[in-house]
């Protein structure tokens, strides 16, 4: 692929944004009665939307253009929260989690693997260099506190090494020996033989049939040899060549995406900033003090007086430059006049205000009654202004560039101007603000006699104190450490609460699309989700969120997350999986974890307050909650009530509240057995319930997720025609991905991987281990259900 591949990719994706815009338009504005179509209609746009993001991930991954990739990054936040909002409509209409189009991808003809949600890259090589740093302090601590083993150093001893020198010399000189003593052997016995008369060879005409014959043979096997594993990979029962292994062009494609960091950040941008500040700082400086100037001569001319100058933290000159003109000031003065008057007449009718409320309650009613009988409509989007500015812009800027010119494609030295102006000014703007805050003083007293009035610094205990138990007044007298991230960072490594996140990618989780999903729903059966579902949903409510602040802020607010199954179905891989997407800290707060640590309800107060600020501070994180049924329980001892899990049941709620829009926090708790919880405080907590069932044989032997054959070559064994994966699919039905890998790593020892060249792997073997494992009956998915 070149550049010019991956422009055509982006502008394509525009393309099709633009188009999929103008139906928002026309299409999502309108009330529907009907909700099959309104559910394909949705459903329809979502795919349209991944695909749309899928073209626009690549594209900003591949380009190396600074500004294309700004303008590119712009859409798509935009199209990632569009897509949340997508989910939750669809979510709303279905009342599930889980939806079944393959109608729809069949009327469009994709596939299922077309519509995967893809995990943006930029999300870890943007703070690439911090996760590193976090990383190496985290071992750090871990190391002193004895709660990591340092790598053992393998050193010999000096007796050692003269032995292992001596063994291998003596090997050499038996070698050798053996070597010299057959050349004598093979001398004598050729001395003894009788020596024959020198036969003549065959002729020319013989020796080349002969050898035509030996290499049409070998043409001939190879042949059959290709035919037939393009047999195997056309039904289903091998990979194609290119999924088997990586190609030398795919090696050295990663070798330029890990540079292609280092060629986007370059020292023009500074060269141009200091240009720029030598050239027009000056200009600039005289603008602004002209632009002030004349907004207070205006102010005083309509008001009376001169203005407050807005302090540093309301913005400063910009918050004057922002204003209204004159006209419109005025008629603001008016309309507050009029409200003051409003709620003067509101208090004086105060006894008949009750009666008031009761028609507008009325009134609310009536219109919600009447919004029921228009049919749907698409709730307001938070994200279609930002895609229609990115769309805008592209048009503007990039749609009939002439890039003729741009050998290098890494940045336009324009469009950087514009933008390092923007910085110069504001820095400008600071300086100015502090010369123009002096004269304004200087005018009020010279035209109105006034003397400069700076507001006093309001101490803290003035501040409303929110009614939050995360700033209450215990927390400077048991925690006086707050203030210090680093100092509660440490306590929380040290105590185990917060722990290093296994290296571990989503798209390990493998699992195939249910292909049965629509055909059950429309027989009446609500058909368990796939591990492609579960996984899809785990991108969808955990990492798209935590990877992007801005996607994060405006998108549907998912807070706490719960993730339901039988053991070994990879409920904490998947956990690992989000904090590894997303390089999000990961917090323990399990029973096994809490149990015994902070006792009372002061100190749990305190573990939580340290936590949630930890967390807040460095976002990305992740509160994690293992066995989380522990803490809703519904009978539990006293002692678990004092130090146990229970005493987080009633904490939880509070903790959450705690949790705006801009915290990347995100509470997931994973359980076993959550029917044994008391359900209405349990299922308050956790927003978002995913059931992850054990996998079908789609998963365990698919066409591009062999569950089987992803594990064993993952422990290093080799696949034959010896070993029937879809006979072991057949099998395993009913056990669970951790039940497999234990069979895996049992029979793939040692001794076992030694004798894998002359003794390859049987269909035998891993039976024999399955055997002795119990497996998930129907009866406890049908309790999950």
């Amino acid at each position: 692929f070149s550049i010019s591949t991956y422009n055509k990719m982006w502008m394509d994706a525009q393309k099709d944004l633009d188009v999929q815009l103008q139906k928002e338009r026309e299409e999502f504005l309108q009330p529907e009665q009907d909700l099959g179509k309104v559910f394909k209609m949705l459903a329809t746009s979502y795919i349209k939307y991944v695909q749309i993001f899928r073209a626009l991930e690549t594209a900003h991954d591949q380009l190396i253009h600074q500004q294309k990739r700004a303008v590119i990054r712009q859409v798509l936040d935009g199209v990632t929260g569009r897509i949340l909002e997508m989910k939750k409509e669809m979510v709303d209409l279905e009342k599930s989690e889980f939806h079944y189009i393959d109608n729809i991808l069949e009327d469009l003809k994709l596939l299922p693997e077309d519509i995967e949600v893809p995990i943006p890259r930029f999300f870890i090589k943007e703070q690439l260099e911090v996760l590193q740093q976090r990383e190496k302090i985290l071992d750090q601590i871990l190391l002193e506190a004895g709660l990591q083993a340092e790598e053992p150093v393998e050193a010999m001893t000096f007796e050692e090494a003269i032995k292992i020198i001596q063994v291998a010399e003596r090997a050499r000189q038996g070698r050798c020996r053996a070597a010299y003593v057959k050349r004598i052997y093979l001398a004598e016995k050729r001395a003894k033989q009788p020596k024959l008369e020198v036969k003549t060879g065959l002729s020319p005409d013989a020796a080349a049939t002969r050898i035509q014959k030996v290499w049409r043979g070998r043409i001939q096997r190879k042949k059959t040899e290709n035919l037939r594993e393009e047999e195997m990979v056309f039904l289903g029962m091998n990979l194609p060549p290119h999924l088997k292994a990586r190609s030398v062009l795919q090696v050295d494609a990663g070798q330029v995406n890990a540079l292609q960091g280092e060629i986007q950040e370059r020292d023009d941008e500074i060269s141009i900033k200091n240009k720029l500040r030598e050239t027009e700082g000056l200009l600039i400086k005289e603008t602004l003090q002209d632009q002030i100037g004349q907004c207070f001569i205006e102010c005083r001319h309509i008001v009376g007086r001169f203005p407050n100058y807005p302090a540093e933290d309301a913005g400063g000159s910009m918050a004057i430059l922002s204003q209204n003109t004159p006209e419109e000031v005025l008629d603001e003065l008016a309309a507050t006049m009029e409200k003051a008057l409003e709620k003067k007449d509101q208090k004086d009718k105060k006894g008949k205000g009750g009666e008031k409320e009761k028609s507008k309650d009325k009134k609310e009613e009536k219109a919600k009654k009447k919004e029921e009988d228009e049919g749907w409509k698409m709730a307001p989007s938070n994200f279609l202004s930002i895609m229609e500015e990115g769309n805008s812009q592209y048009k503007a800027v990039w749609q009939n560039r002439d890039e003729g010119w741009d050998f290098l494609q890494d940045h336009d030295p324009e469009l950087m101007k514009e933008k390092k102006r923007e910085e110069v000014e504001k820095e400008i703007r600071v300086q100015v603000d502090e010369l123009m805050q002096q004269k304004l003083e200087n005018l009020k007293l010279a035209v109105d006699g006034e003397k400069s009035t700076k507001p006093k610094k309001g101490r803290k205990g003035d501040k409303v104190r929110a009614a939050s138990w995360e700033n209450s007044e215990y927390i400077s007298v048991l925690c006086p450490d707050t203030g210090t991230i680093d100092s509660l960072y440490k306590e929380l490594v040290e105590e185990g609460l917060l722990i290093k996140a296994k290296t571990v990618n989503l798209s390990d989780y493998v699992g195939e699309y249910n292909y049965l999903g629509s055909t059950l729903r429309q027989a009446d059966r609500e058909p368990m989700p796939s591990l492609a579902d579960v996984r899809q949903l785990i991108a969808l409510y955990g990492i798209l969120p935590l990877g992007s602040q801005i996607v994060h802020e405006r998108a549907p607010l998912v807070k706490a997350l719960l993730l339901a199954g039988p053991a070994g179905v990879g409920k904490k891989m998947l956990v690992h999986a989000i904090c590894t997407e997303t390089g999000a800290n990961l917090f323990n707060l399990s029973a096994s974890s809490i149990t015994g640590k902070y006792p009372g309800r002061s100190g749990l107060q305190m573990m939580l307050h340290m936590v949630l600020k930890v967390a807040k501070q460095l976002q990305p994180s992740v509160v994690w909650i293992g066995d989380t049924e522990k803490i809703f329980s519904k009978a539990a001892s006293k002692a678990d009530r004092e130090v146990g899990p229970k005493r987080l049941e009633k904490m939880l709620p509070k903790f959450l509240k705690a949790l705006r829009a801009p915290d990347r926090v995100l509470l997931v708790g994973t359980t076993n057995r959550p029917f044994d919880a008391n359900l209405k405080p349990f299922c308050k907590v956790y927003q978002k319930i995913i059931v992850i069932p054990r996998p079908d044989y789609a998963s365990r032997f698919g066409k591009y997720s062999m569950l089987w054959k992803h594990i064993i070559l993952q422990n290093g064994g080799a696949i034959t025609n010896l070993l029937s994966i879809s006979c072991l699919a057949n099998v395993s039905d009913g056990f669970t991905p951790g039940q497999l890998i234990q069979a895996v790593q049992a029979v793939l020892s040692k001794l076992r991987l030694l004798q894998m060249t002359r003794k390859p792997l049987r269909t035998e073997e891993f039976i024999g281990f399955l055997a002795t494992q119990d497996p998930v009956y129907r009866e406890e998915e049908e309790a999950f259900k």
